[in-house]
């Protein structure tokens, strides 16, 4: 699987305990940076992410910052994204199993290194349900399209 991650300067240990995870499973990690514990815009860094899973150049992101909640909005911005952001393992397993997210965002500041590789390792095995869950997608991809201002 192809996964693009990126974070600020918050989220640089928890980025590169990930990356270097996820690469000893055999996914393929298109790191987005930052590398910096320098203080940089966590938007800059999130939309290479997102604009990644939109295009469907990476199959998932995650995208990381101090708390993950102005990488989650920043993601949810791009028409077709479904970020969610998980700080445990059930809200990570329900994100994937009954939205469909396509990202998750996670606090450097919140979580530890192995609790995060926990979090993602339940994201990445699970499936969506589809079922009553696929209504309620359709539902949000609705609204995106009658609220998106541009179509791309």
């Amino acid at each position: 699987m192809k996964i693009a991650i990126s974070n600020d300067h918050a989220g640089v240990e928890l980025k590169n305990a990930i990356a270097s995870h996820l690469k000893s499973l055999g996914h393929t990690v298109i790191d987005n940076g930052t590398n910096s514990s320098e203080s940089v815009d966590y938007p800059d860094f999130t939309e290479r992410t997102a604009i990644q899973v939109k295009n469907h150049e990476a199959d998932l992101g995650i995208v990381i910052c101090g708390t993950g909640i102005g990488a989650s909005i920043t993601a949810n911005k791009f028409k077709g994204i479904r970020a969610a952001l998980c700080h445990d393992i059930y809200t990570a397993k329900m994100a994937k199993k009954h939205n469909d997210a396509n990202i998750i965002a996670l606090g450097g500041r919140i979580l530890t290194p192995e609790k995060a590789i926990k979090i993602v390792d339940s994201f990445l095995s699970e499936t969506f349900d589809g079922k009553r869950h696929s209504r309620r997608i359709a539902k949000i991809s609705n609204i995106e399209e009658r609220n998106f201002l541009c179509s791309d």
